[in-house]
């Protein structure tokens, strides 16, 4: 979940690495470093708390040093503070890393009893210690790591530089994410593209196993042995100014606004406008397999495992397939019962979440074919499934997703579609309506943004001072109440609970008192008459009730304390549409509360340790 970011090239690498480290700073922000070589000599610079400390500690330097590594970090092992922060430094050695070693209280009490001396609570600095002993008997800086990855037990991509090699860095991975973004003379290495799309666009994704050697005019990558490995570079298509705030306060905010161009680089090239059929071959798998599934499994974690609860509503109705959603942090700890006529689906902004990457490891070894919807091309987990549907939201910065999150549930429709005209279950005129009503959809959730986004704020600043919420739904919409809940309090720090609006009556409902501010989701579907009659229980004790409701329905908004009204379209398509006044309801109230809303605390974006 940390950040690392190494240069090596011509350019001074100070600005380089404060930069890749400013935008990776979502994922983590407890403590950030830099090491960097300056005639000869390494020099390391650390602070606790955001990147802002480090550049106040580092008062304007100015190094025509050109090879460095920076870190920014999400803490795991060691509190956050600035001798736990890195770069770790060993001797000669540095180090940065982001993961977890699982055998490092071993390996710590073999070095101390040898009389090293530790600085840190940290597992990173087992490995500086290791690698400064190897290169103590003699080996060189690349074999020397290798000694040290022979030791590990655990996870990580690991960064390394040392005063006896000052024109190389060496790097590995094993279940971390970290990418070599390929340049005119120089290469950098990095956990995440943004932190280099403003220098390159060409990136290697590296798999677990890779020992990179780079210098400013030569990369080599290898596998544990020593063996020479292929990896050759993609071309990112995100543009630098993707990954910048363009004018609005927040990235949050910026992103929010975005989901309207977002939805239709998700949709376009997609659909047939004509039929509303779905070009399969853009999902990797044979029809065969689609027909021959008969359960789907759905994994996923936090705002992507909402997405999968939608996903069941969808593909049940559209396929008539069973479909299961399982939390992939629990999924593979209870041996699934799993096999090849099996579906299973792992979704994932990042394409790195390392839960939902051992879910569908153990789908695949179990027999079962596939399926990634992710946002990262290249990523582990579009690498490693029989079939892969990107979603096109662009890079997504801020914590708390929200483009991401409509564009996984624009997928699912189309995975719903596929399978259903697959299977023969879907009508030809309903795959052909939904599709045309996915095709209008952005432009009515930009009408919505241009004309109704302000009129959140005014919502907000009513309740912004109340600790606790309730969020209420049915049916599909019932995972938006979860949703809107977990944004809430991931930004705002106030207790939000999401709930299935029925079941309000066995338990939540002895909350409920002039203090309790409600959200209940009561657009017009099936489930609009039982979900008013929760709502009128709210009201009969006093709670405060804030609904999101069906433009033109005057008996669900004249019965709410508050009414956020939106378009009126299908309602397998009203998640994406439901869902926005709730993200936006969710920013608001944080910016009013003072919370730092793209950076909240304890949160990182990508969460690739378990």
């Amino acid at each position: 979940m940390c950040g690392v970011i190494g240069y090596v090239g011509k350019q001074p690498a100070v600005p380089i690495l404060i930069d890749g480290l400013r935008r990776l700073e979502y994922r983590g922000y407890d403590s950030a470093g830099i090491a960097f070589l300056q005639d000869g000599t390494l020099h390391v610079k650390r602070a606790a708390g955001k990147l802002a400390n480090l550049e106040a500690a580092l008062g304007g330097l100015q190094s025509a040093g050109t090879i460095g590594i920076g870190h920014t970090r999400w803490a795991t092992h060691g509190r956050p503070s600035e001798e736990n922060a890195h770069p770790h430094r060993a001797g000669r050695v540095v180090v940065i890393h982001n993961g977890i070693i699982e055998n490092y209280l071993p390996l710590k009490r073999e070095l101390v009893a040898e009389g090293r001396t530790f600085r840190s609570e940290t597992d990173t600095e087992i490995i500086a210690h290791l690698i400064d002993r190897a290169m103590g008997e003699g080996r060189g800086l690349e074999d020397a790591l290798r000694a040290a990855l022979a030791r590990l037990s655990g996870s990580y991509a690991v960064v390394v530089m040392a005063e006896s090699a000052p024109d190389i860095i060496v790097a590995a991975r094993h279940g971390c994410p970290l990418i070599v973004g390929v340049g005119d003379g120089e290469h950098f290495i990095a956990s995440d593209v943004p932190a280099i799309l403003s220098h390159t666009r060409s990136v290697i994704f590296l798999e677990d196993g890779d020992v990179v050697v780079a210098s400013a005019g030569r990369l080599a990558i290898t596998d544990a042995r020593g063996e020479p490995r292929s990896r050759a570079p993609v071309q990112i298509t995100w543009s630098p100014a993707m990954a910048e705030k363009g004018g609005y306060k927040h990235f949050m905010l910026k992103e929010i606004h975005e989901q309207p161009q977002a939805l239709i680089n998700t949709v376009r090239g997609r659909i047939s406008p004509e039929t509303g059929s779905v070009y399969i071959e853009e999902l990797g798998l044979a029809p065969a397999r689609l027909r021959a599934a008969t359960k789907i499994t759905i994994a996923a974690c936090g705002t992507s495992w909402h997405a999968g609860l939608v996903g069941k509503f969808l593909i049940e109705a559209l396929a008539r397939i069973p479909v299961e959603v399982d939390i992939a942090s629990e999924y593979r700890y209870r041996d699934p019962i799993v096999g090849p006529t099996d579906l299973v689906v792992g979704i994932s902004q990042s394409g790195e979440t390392a839960d939902t990457l051992g879910a569908l490891r153990e789908a695949r070894a179990k027999g079962a074919t596939t399926l990634a919807i992710c946002n990262v091309m290249g990523s582990t987990i579009a690498r490693e499934t029989d079939g892969v549907l990107q979603t096109h939201a662009g890079p997504e910065i801020g914590v708390a997703s929200t483009k991401a999150f409509t564009c996984q549930l624009a997928a699912l429709v189309l995975v719903g579609l596929a399978l259903g005209r697959e299977r023969g279950r879907l009508d030809p005129r309903r795959g052909k309506a939904l599709a045309d009503a996915l095709f209008q959809l952005p432009a009515q959730i930009d009408e919505w943004l241009q004309r109704s986004a302000k009129g959140v704020a005014d919502v907000a600043r009513r309740f912004a001072h109340r600790d606790n919420f309730l969020y209420l739904g049915r049916g599909i919409n019932y995972p938006i109440a979860l949703e809107g809940a977990l944004k809430l309090k991931e930004i705002s720090y106030i207790h939000a609970e999401g709930y299935p609006a029925g079941e309000m009556k066995h338990g939540p409902i002895a909350l409920i008192d002039e203090d309790m501010p409600v959200v209940v989701l009561a657009t017009r579907d099936t489930a609009y008459d039982k979900v008013l009659n929760s709502l009128m229980e709210v009201k009969a004790r006093d709670g405060g009730v804030i609904a999101i409701v069906t433009e033109g329905d005057d008996e669900a908004a004249g019965k709410a304390d508050v009414a956020i009204a939106v378009p009126d379209i299908d309602p397998f398509l009203m998640p994406m549409m439901s869902v926005i006044p709730l993200q936006l309801l969710a920013y608001h109230i944080a910016v009013l509360r003072g919370s730092d809303v793209d950076q909240p605390r304890n949160l990182a974006k990508s969460v690739t340790v378990e």
